[in-house]
């Protein structure tokens, strides 16, 4: 049985080429557009839905994708999202945070543009086919597929700035692995709570802990502007004491603020008691969000909030 996939490309450096100084420039040409498909049973019908560098996404370009997929859902069993590598991750967790059709989806990118020595952008395009052709994945969210791996969404996350094995899901590792002949799953990804959004906006931005913090920069807020915030926090979940009074300041002006810890590895829980300790952030109202890191939280907070959760349904999702 002959499997659609539609396929989705919004940019990237899987899209782009090198220069003659090794610069690499965006480009109106697509070179995954010109790949043919040696995979039986496969076929493609593409779609050059963007054309960004990555960090030009925005959370209303992962909102169109989500509807485009929703959309589409009836003509395709697979969906493939080729996509810049820096804010991959994002997309990806946004996407698996929404009502999403029961059909794989997956995304992809490149470290090294298509001229490049050593390009991985076919390789990984086609290696993205094959896992969105695979019934197996249907049930595992929305995935990555990077360098033979296959990872979850809510968990990958970009960990070098060049290598082509940059993609990896600490604590847990990947959901699966591409062998030669098959797809090899060794975990499944835990059901989540989903939304299905008509708009998102708001401003929730993130701030990271740093020794000698004081109140600096939460000063330079503009609270009439701000929805929420997140702070990416010491250790087990501390800031500074100078900090943590300003962080209560927000929440009891109804301000949500959600808590992550600056660590690799890791959750943040509440275990220090002292000024700015964890224990005293939870009490003041702190949100502590368990295994995301601090870009996903944001977009976690972010989305419950266009979602209109508040009080304790917001604590529940934001700490579930």
């Amino acid at each position: 049985m002959t499997k659609k996939i539609l396929v989705l490309h919004t940019g990237g450096t899987i899209s782009m080429q090198a220069d003659a100084s090794g610069a690499v420039v965006t480009s109106q040409d697509n070179p995954m557009n010109h790949v043919t498909n040696p995979l039986k049973g496969i076929e493609v019908h593409a779609l050059d839905f963007l054309n960004l560098p990555s960090p030009h996404i925005k959370p209303k370009h992962m909102l169109a994708l989500y509807h485009k997929i929703k959309e589409e859902a009836d003509n395709y069993d697979g969906v493939v999202i080729t996509h810049g590598t820096d804010t991959l991750e994002e997309t990806a967790y946004f996407l698996d945070t929404m009502e999403i059709p029961h059909m794989p989806i997956i995304l992809t990118g490149a470290m090294r543009s298509s001229n490049e020595l050593g390009s991985d952008g076919v390789y990984n395009y086609l290696s993205a086919l094959r896992v969105a052709s695979d019934d197996k994945a249907a049930d595992k969210g929305v995935l990555v597929v990077m360098n033979d791996e296959i990872h979850a969404a809510k968990y990958v996350t970009k960990t070098h700035t060049t290598n082509v094995s940059t993609f990896q899901t600490p604590t847990h590792g990947p959901l699966g692995l591409i062998m030669k002949q098959e797809i090899l799953y060794f975990k499944t990804a835990e059901p989540r709570v989903r939304f299905d959004l008509d708009c998102i906006q708001g401003l929730v931005p993130i701030i990271s802990a740093y020794a000698g913090m004081t109140d600096e920069l939460i000063d330079m807020l503009d609270l009439e502007q701000l929805d929420g915030l997140v702070i990416q926090a010491f250790g087990a979940g501390n800031v500074p004491k100078e900090t943590a009074q300003k962080l209560e300041n927000l929440l009891q002006k109804g301000i949500p603020v959600a808590l992550v810890s600056r660590c690799f590895n890791g959750i943040a829980e509440p275990v220090y008691a002292y000024q700015g300790g964890g224990v005293q952030l939870q009490k003041a109202g702190v949100l502590f969000v368990k295994e995301l890191n601090a870009q996903k939280a944001r977009l976690k907070l972010l989305i419950a909030l266009n979602a209109g959760l508040k009080g304790q349904a917001l604590k529940d999702y934001m700490e579930g």
